[in-house]
C-alpha cells in the first residue's frame, strides 16, 4: 500500500506544479489559431507530453521520495546479524527472481509494512518496518521480502507508471474539453478562455483524477495476487500463507478504523469502497494461495 500511495502522492504533486507553471508561462496552446475552437491534436500531445511526463517523473523519485518520506536507512554495511540476515535473504531472492540487488532499508514506524519501489528492476530499494521485524517470525519475514521482490522481477513500478501515464492523459485531455465546452456553452465565452474554463477545468481533473483511480487500484490489486505467487514461489507457499495469516491477525486486533478499509487493511471488501483498494482482502489473497497445486 505505502508504495502506490507513494507514487500517487508524488504523481499528483507534480502534474500540479507542472501545470500551474505552464499556465503562469502561457505555454498551454490548446486553441486554434482563432482563438475559439480547440485544437484537438495539439490539446492531445500536451495532454500525453504532460501526463507521461508527471508519471515518469514520479517513477525516477519513487526510491528518493520513498526515503525521504518514511526515514528509511539504507543497510550499507550490516551492524548486526538481524541486519545481515536481511540483506542476504534479499541478495539471495534477487538472485533466484534474476534481477539486480536491491537497496534494502528498515524504517521506524510501529505498522507491520514493507514495500519494494525503483526506476527498474535492477534499480531499486526494499524497505521494512520495524514493526514488521518486531512482528513477524523470520520464515514470514523472508515471506514478506519474496513478495516485495517479486514486484520489483515483475516491473510493477514501470507498468504502474504507464497505466498511471495513460490514465492522466485521458484526465487532462477531458478536463479541458469539458471545460471548454461548458465556458463556451454555458457561459458564452466566444475568444480566449475565461474564468469558468479555468475553474471548471479543476474541478473536471479533480472528479476524473478519482475516478481514473479504480483503474490503478484495481491493477494494483491484481499485481498482489501475482506478487503473492512469487513470494511463494521464491520463499515457499506455507511461509507466505503464514505471513498473510499473520497480518490478517495484526489486523484484526489493530480494530482500524473503517476509513483505513479502503486500502484494503482489513474489511472493507463490499460496496463501492472495493473499487478504491490497492490491495485484495487478505481472505482472498490467502485463499488464492491455498488453491495453487
Amino acid at each position: 500500500m505505502k508504495r502506490i500511495l507513494l507514487f500517487l502522492a508524488t504523481n499528483l504533486a507534480i502534474v500540479v506544479v507542472l501545470s500551474i507553471t505552464l499556465r503562469l508561462l502561457g505555454v498551454e496552446k490548446i486553441l486554434d489559431a482563432q482563438g475559439t475552437g480547440l485544437n484537438i491534436n495539439s490539446l492531445l500531445i500536451f495532454a500525453a507530453v504532460f501526463g507521461f511526463g508527471g508519471s515518469f517523473m514520479s517513477l525516477a523519485l519513487s526510491k528518493w521520495t520513498a526515503k525521504r518520506f518514511t526515514g528509511a536507512q539504507v543497510i550499507e554495511m550490516p551492524r548486526n546479524a538481524h541486519e545481515h540476515w536481511l540483506v542476504t535473504t534479499v541478495q539471495r531472492q534477487a538472485a533466484a527472481a534474476g534481477i539486480g540487488m536491491p537497496e534494502v532499508a528498515i524504517y521506524d514506524a510501529p505498522d507491520v509494512n514493507a514495500f519494494a519501489t525503483g526506476m527498474s528492476r535492477n534499480d531499486a530499494l526494499v524497505a521494512v518496518s520495524t514493526g514488521l521485524l518486531n512482528t513477524m517470525s523470520q520464515d514470514e519475514a523472508e515471506a514478506v521480502l519474496a513478495h516485495e521482490v517479486s514486484h520489483i522481477a515483475n516491473g510493477d513500478m514501470v507498468t504502474l507508471a504507464l497505466i498511471q501515464g495513460v490514465v492522466n492523459t485521458f484526465v487532462i485531455f477531458l478536463s479541458r474539453v469539458i471545460g471548454h465546452t461548458v465556458d463556451r456553452v454555458i457561459f458564452k465565452t466566444e475568444e480566449g478562455h475565461g474564468p469558468a474554463f479555468w475553474i471548471t477545468n479543476i474541478v473536471a481533473e479533480i472528479v476524473l483524477g478519482v475516478l481514473a483511480s479504480i483503474i490503478v487500484m484495481w491493477f494494483s490489486r491484481q499485481r498482489e495476487f501475482r506478487a503473492d505467487a512469487g513470494g511463494a514461489s521464491l520463499a515457499g507457499r506455507a511461509k507466505m500463507i503464514a505471513a498473510l495469516r499473520r497480518l490478517q491477525l495484526v489486523h484484526e486486533q489493530a480494530h482500524l478504523p473503517n476509513q483505513l478499509a479502503a486500502f484494503g487493511i482489513s474489511g472493507g471488501s463490499n460496496g463501492f469502497s472495493r473499487l478504491f483498494m490497492s490491495h485484495p482482502p487478505l481472505e482472498e489473497r490467502i485463499a488464492a494461495l491455498e488453491a495453487q497445486h
